[in-house]
């Protein structure tokens, strides 16, 4: 009996997560015209399993949020995420870091520290959008800037993946599906909070020279 309750236990929440939950973390911070928005690289993963639309509003114009998405990465700028499980517990930058002020088609982008795992650039064009890929055409990781009438930016993610359903991949790819969420939403926070402290911060403006006679 304890047995059957479980398996019925495990079966509502695999329910209520399909029906009720993924679709809301899926779409997290998007309306329903970025949704259904046809994005540069959708056309690269075919039958995804996986097709994620997330965004949140910057107070900042695009070309004050792009150098922090171009340096991320793990071992280089961080993700601005979850540090411990991401960036080796290393702390995600709060600066613009010219080393990792590079971008370029098939551009490496490492997601352990080990630098093993990660995409690669599959096309960009500043400050509008930056696509990543896995090369084999089952993984695409997007990232649009849009701006807005009011002077900031809308920044939207776009991830589309076809799941190896083959073990022991099917387990990872199910902790993906529930956790992805997590990561995402607090990386796009830290994306924005920096941009964000950054644009308010004052300029300084060059000192005067008096003039020679």
């Amino acid at each position: 009996m304890p047995v059957l309750l479980l398996i019925v236990a495990l079966l509502a929440v695999i329910i209520v997560y399909i029906l009720l939950i993924r679709p809301r973390q899926l779409t997290w911070g998007a309306t329903g015209a970025e949704v259904s928005q046809t994005l540069t690289g959708d056309d690269i993963v075919q039958k995804p399993h996986m097709v994620a639309t997330r965004a949140i509003t910057i107070d900042a114009v695009p070309d004050d949020v792009w150098p922090w998405l171009i340096q991320i990465g793990s071992a280089r700028a961080g993700f601005y995420s979850i540090d411990l499980l991401d960036n080796g517990n290393v702390p995600s930058s709060r600066e613009i870091l010219p080393e990792f002020q590079k971008i370029e088609p098939d551009y490496f982008v490492p997601f352990t520290p080990d630098q093993k795992n990660g995409m690669w650039v599959k096309d960009f064009r500043a400050p509008d959008f930056m696509l990543w890929w896995d090369r084999k055409g089952n993984a695409t990781w997007g990232w649009f800037l849009q701006p807005t009438a009011n002077g900031g930016t809308r920044l939207l993610t776009r991830l589309r993946t076809r799941y190896d359903l083959s073990f022991p991949w099917v387990i990872y790819y199910l902790i993906y599906d529930f956790g992805d969420i997590v990561m995402m939403s607090k990386c796009m926070r830290g994306i924005k909070e920096r941009a964000e402290t950054l644009e308010k911060k004052p300029r300084v403006q060059p000192t005067s020279q008096p003039e020679t006679a």
